[in-house]
Protein backbone atom coordinates (compact mmCIF):
# COMPACT_ATOMS: atom_id res chain seq x y z
CA UNK A 1 0.00 0.00 0.00
CA UNK A 2 1.26 3.48 -0.90
CA UNK A 3 2.27 5.75 2.00
CA UNK A 4 1.87 9.51 1.64
CA UNK A 5 4.79 11.81 2.29
CA UNK A 6 4.34 13.39 5.79
CA UNK A 7 4.07 16.88 4.24
CA UNK A 8 1.34 15.73 1.88
CA UNK A 9 -0.47 14.17 4.84
CA UNK A 10 -0.26 17.49 6.69
CA UNK A 11 -1.56 19.51 3.73
CA UNK A 12 -4.38 17.02 3.18
CA UNK A 13 -5.30 17.16 6.85
CA UNK A 14 -5.39 20.98 6.83
CA UNK A 15 -7.69 20.95 3.80
CA UNK A 16 -9.93 18.30 5.36
CA UNK A 17 -10.26 20.24 8.61
CA UNK A 18 -11.08 23.44 6.76
CA UNK A 19 -13.57 21.75 4.43
CA UNK A 20 -15.47 19.82 7.10
CA UNK A 21 -15.51 22.80 9.47
CA UNK A 22 -16.70 25.15 6.73
CA UNK A 23 -19.42 22.68 5.75
CA UNK A 24 -20.68 22.34 9.32
CA UNK A 25 -20.41 26.03 10.25
CA UNK A 26 -21.37 27.87 7.06
CA UNK A 27 -23.20 25.69 4.55
CA UNK A 28 -26.61 24.06 4.23
CA UNK A 29 -25.17 20.73 3.16
CA UNK A 30 -26.53 18.24 0.66
CA UNK A 31 -30.33 18.04 0.86
CA UNK A 32 -30.18 20.62 3.67
CA UNK A 33 -28.90 18.00 6.11
CA UNK A 34 -26.57 20.40 7.90
CA UNK A 35 -29.29 23.04 8.26
CA UNK A 36 -31.61 20.44 9.77
CA UNK A 37 -28.85 19.26 12.11
CA UNK A 38 -28.22 22.85 13.27
CA UNK A 39 -31.96 23.38 13.83
CA UNK A 40 -32.23 20.10 15.76
CA UNK A 41 -29.25 21.01 17.97
CA UNK A 42 -30.75 24.46 18.58
CA UNK A 43 -29.36 26.39 21.54
CA UNK A 44 -27.63 23.39 23.11
CA UNK A 45 -23.85 23.50 23.48
CA UNK A 46 -23.35 21.56 20.22
CA UNK A 47 -25.65 23.97 18.37
CA UNK A 48 -23.67 26.93 19.67
CA UNK A 49 -20.46 25.15 18.70
CA UNK A 50 -21.62 24.97 15.08
CA UNK A 51 -22.00 28.76 14.99
CA UNK A 52 -18.29 29.39 15.58
CA UNK A 53 -15.81 28.34 12.89
CA UNK A 54 -12.80 28.66 15.20
CA UNK A 55 -14.36 26.57 17.98
CA UNK A 56 -15.62 23.94 15.58
CA UNK A 57 -12.27 23.63 13.80
CA UNK A 58 -10.68 22.82 17.14
CA UNK A 59 -12.88 19.72 17.51
CA UNK A 60 -12.78 18.68 13.86
CA UNK A 61 -8.98 18.81 13.95
CA UNK A 62 -8.69 16.39 16.89
CA UNK A 63 -9.50 13.16 15.05
CA UNK A 64 -7.93 14.44 11.83
CA UNK A 65 -4.60 14.86 13.63
CA UNK A 66 -4.43 11.06 13.94
CA UNK A 67 -3.98 10.93 10.16
CA UNK A 68 -0.76 12.93 10.44
CA UNK A 69 0.83 11.88 13.73
CA UNK A 70 1.32 8.69 15.70
CA UNK A 71 2.89 9.77 19.02
CA UNK A 72 0.75 11.50 21.71
CA UNK A 73 2.85 14.67 21.91
CA UNK A 74 3.01 14.90 18.10
CA UNK A 75 -0.75 14.44 18.00
CA UNK A 76 -1.30 17.33 20.44
CA UNK A 77 0.80 19.76 18.42
CA UNK A 78 -0.66 18.54 15.14
CA UNK A 79 -4.18 18.99 16.50
CA UNK A 80 -3.53 22.62 17.41
CA UNK A 81 -1.66 23.30 14.17
CA UNK A 82 -4.47 21.87 12.02
CA UNK A 83 -7.07 23.99 13.78
CA UNK A 84 -4.90 27.10 13.45
CA UNK A 85 -4.23 26.45 9.77
CA UNK A 86 -7.95 25.98 9.09
CA UNK A 87 -8.68 29.28 10.85
CA UNK A 88 -6.05 31.03 8.73
CA UNK A 89 -7.54 29.57 5.56
CA UNK A 90 -10.99 30.75 6.61
CA UNK A 91 -9.72 34.29 7.18
CA UNK A 92 -7.84 34.30 3.89
CA UNK A 93 -11.00 33.38 2.03
CA UNK A 94 -12.87 36.53 3.01
CA UNK A 95 -12.51 39.84 1.27
CA UNK A 96 -10.28 42.18 3.25
CA UNK A 97 -11.85 45.10 5.05
CA UNK A 98 -10.58 48.32 3.50
CA UNK A 99 -11.01 51.53 5.43
CA UNK A 100 -11.01 54.58 3.21
CA UNK A 101 -10.99 58.17 4.37
CA UNK A 102 -14.27 60.00 3.97
CA UNK A 103 -14.68 62.45 1.13
CA UNK A 104 -13.49 65.96 1.77
CA UNK A 105 -16.26 68.58 1.88
CA UNK A 106 -16.51 70.88 -1.10
CA UNK A 107 -15.68 74.57 -0.75
CA UNK A 108 -18.42 76.20 1.32
CA UNK A 109 -20.04 72.89 2.29
CA UNK A 110 -20.65 72.96 6.03
CA UNK A 111 -22.79 69.84 6.40
CA UNK A 112 -21.60 67.23 8.88
CA UNK A 113 -18.79 69.37 10.27
CA UNK A 114 -18.51 71.27 13.51
CA UNK A 115 -17.12 74.46 12.01
CA UNK A 116 -15.85 75.32 8.58
CA UNK A 117 -13.46 78.01 7.49
CA UNK A 118 -16.24 79.63 5.44
CA UNK A 119 -18.44 79.92 8.52
CA UNK A 120 -15.60 81.39 10.58
CA UNK A 121 -14.82 83.97 7.86
CA UNK A 122 -18.48 84.96 7.61
CA UNK A 123 -18.68 85.56 11.36
CA UNK A 124 -15.55 87.73 11.26
CA UNK A 125 -16.91 89.79 8.35
CA UNK A 126 -20.06 90.69 10.28
CA UNK A 127 -22.39 88.52 8.19
CA UNK A 128 -23.69 86.97 11.38
CA UNK A 129 -22.63 83.50 10.33
CA UNK A 130 -25.43 83.04 7.82
CA UNK A 131 -23.37 81.53 5.05
CA UNK A 132 -26.35 80.02 3.22
CA UNK A 133 -28.30 83.28 2.72
CA UNK A 134 -27.85 85.33 -0.46
CA UNK A 135 -25.52 88.31 -0.20
CA UNK A 136 -27.07 91.59 1.01
CA UNK A 137 -27.53 94.34 -1.54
Amino acid sequence: MYQFNPWIRLVLAVLVVWRVTHLLASEDGPADLIVRLRAWLGARWAGKLMDCFNCLSFWVAAPTALFVSRKPLDWLFTWLALSGAACLLERAGHEPVIIRPGSQPAEGDIHNVLRSEALGAAERSGDGGNVCSPPRR
